[in-house]
């Protein structure tokens, strides 16, 4: 490539550049990005509802484990006694 077409894509390079920069920062670009980051938030706080109800059913269940184990430890130390008694 000659020097000339070297010249020629950096100034072309430079100015869509330049372009691009104000092309990004305008005001329909920005209710863009405005539009996006909400949403991605809605997005958020919704998984972060579902995470939550999640989290409340998996407490229950683990709950509900634990006094069904206790409840097998005590009906097996009852049957333990009663042998032992026998």
């Amino acid at each position: 490539m000659t020097t000339t077409g070297k010249i020629a894509l950096f100034v072309g390079g430079t100015l869509f550049g330049s372009a691009g920069f104000k092309l990004l920062g305008s005001k329909d670009a920005r209710r863009v990005y405005t539009q996006a980051t909400a949403a991605v938030l809605r997005c958020k706080d919704q998984v972060m509802r579902d995470v939550e109800a999640v989290q409340e059913n998996c407490s229950d269940i683990l709950a509900d484990a634990r006094a069904i184990n206790e409840a097998r430890a005590a009906e097996e130390d009852k049957y333990i006694e009663d042998t032992a008694k026998a």
